[in-house]
């Protein structure tokens, strides 16, 4: 895909600074070709089986690893709150977040990373500067950057400015939402991307509002309208066991992208546990449910309904 051309870059003066929570470089699996995939903080749904929690919440959040931790306890001795004690004998460092105010003395004093702020205010100029070191490597392999989340739209007025000012200097981009946003701004967003993976999780509503804690009305509608203005779209969805794996959902999902020409590929993506355990550390443990991934061969005979409906399908992102 050419990267569309713009009228000029996106003014330093009135440049929106975004909340990130992560900058992934050599991402594979976010679109076409190597990419640096950019994720924000903040999201409108409460899917049970996160992969990244800690983008939900859009505020600022403490993590921490107890793996990592040498049970030096540098930490304890400079939160000026006393929000952070050893653990039982001598064990990790243990928060108490109802203390703790985030103030990141925690964090500069780990050298071990076992306690850490989730989320940097970033500018525009300094997400661009990150993104621009592989310039190379998306030249190469047709890739670019992709704003992930968390949900970007969330971020609105930075998210655009982003891909704008990535846009005027030819770099490919792509857009990864869970499609829950005012219209207005997804069609802005959209029209500074040229992808867009759009997350497709269960078509029976009171199903998603179950499991991923919103209605699906706007997400589908939002969906119909992007196709509608010619958009490229990859849908990508993500299949947990007893969810949303079932006949009737595959069959449904199929029979609503059917009349989309501008779904050019469906991915399908096999739930796994790592944000099980990322939620731990984040101390949301109880706010996330354990699933199992389908069977490779149910996988398998997921992927060829998609096939023999027409469509280019592919396992994993």
């Amino acid at each position: 895909m050419q990267a569309m051309k713009s009228s000029g870059r996106v003014s330093r003066k009135a440049s929106p600074r975004g909340l990130v929570f992560d900058i992934k470089r050599f991402a594979v699996h976010d679109g076409p070709g190597i990419r640096t995939t950019v994720f924000l903080k903040g999201c409108p749904l409460h899917c049970l089986w996160c992969h990244n929690p800690e983008g939900i919440d859009g505020g600022l959040e403490i993590i921490t690893r107890s793996s990592r931790c040498r049970r030096c306890y540098a930490c304890v001795s400079a939160c000026p709150r006393h929000a952070l004690t050893s653990g039982p004998d001598n064990g990790p460092v243990v928060v108490d977040r109802a203390k703790c105010d985030l103030c990141g003395r925690c964090a500069d004093v780990c050298m071990s990373e076992a306690v850490s702020i989730v989320g940097r205010r970033l500018s525009v100029d300094e997400v661009v500067a990150e993104v621009e070191r592989d310039r190379i490597f998306y030249e190469q392999s047709d890739g670019g950057a992709t704003l992930s989340g968390g949900e970007p739209a969330r971020q609105a007025a930075f998210s655009e400015a982003l891909l704008g000012e990535l846009k005027a200097r030819g770099i490919q981009t792509a857009l990864d939402t869970s499609g829950l946003a005012p219209w207005p701004v997804l069609e802005r967003l959209a029209a500074r991307s040229d992808l867009v993976l759009y997350d497709l999780k269960i078509m029976d509503d009171i199903r998603h509002r179950k499991y991923a804690g919103a209605s699906n009305d706007l997400i589908l509608e939002n969906l119909r309208r992007l196709a509608a203005n010619g958009t490229p779209v990859f849908v990508r969805i993500p299949l947990e066991t007893g969810v949303n794996d079932d006949e009737a959902n595959i069959r449904a999902t199929i029979d609503f992208l059917k009349p989309l020409p501008a779904v050019r590929r469906v991915d399908l993506l096999a739930y796994h546990k790592g944000g099980r355990e990322k939620s731990r550390n984040l101390g949301k443990e109880s706010r996330f449910d354990i699933f199992e991934p389908p069977s490779a061969a149910r996988m398998e005979e997921i992927r060829q309904a998609f096939a023999d409906a027409g469509f280019k399908v592919k396992i994993g992102g």
